[in-house]
């Protein structure tokens, strides 16, 4: 069973075991930890992968974006798409700081 290791923008974090092959925007909210700010929290797209708002970094793993967004995620320091993650081994992650979507990582 992976363990995810979230670290959220308020300083907290959180372990939490998931199943091999779950989507990461679902393991995050059933764990507690929302890639949502109040506003998306009903205003997002349900993990279609089209509303870019439950952005994460992904901060131990290579993880090949499959969905064009996390293409240009990767290739601008993005945040990628949780919804279009699936977790298959022990997994760290940042839910960055965001007012709607979470801004690029500065290098």
């Amino acid at each position: 069973m992976p363990t995810l290791y979230i670290h959220q923008s308020n300083g907290q974090q959180l372990t939490v075991q998931v199943e091999k092959g779950v989507n990461l925007r679902e393991a995050l909210l059933a764990g507690g930890a929302s890639p949502y700010v109040e506003v998306t929290k009903k205003l997002n797209c349900r993990g279609n992968g089209i509303c870019a708002t439950c952005g994460v970094f992904i901060e131990d793993k290579e993880i090949s974006p499959t969905h064009w967004h996390d293409k240009a995620a990767k290739a601008f320091g993005y945040p990628r798409l949780s919804c279009q993650i699936t977790v298959q081994e022990d997994l760290s992650v940042t839910i960055p700081t965001k007012q709607i979507w979470g801004k690029r990582r500065e290098t």
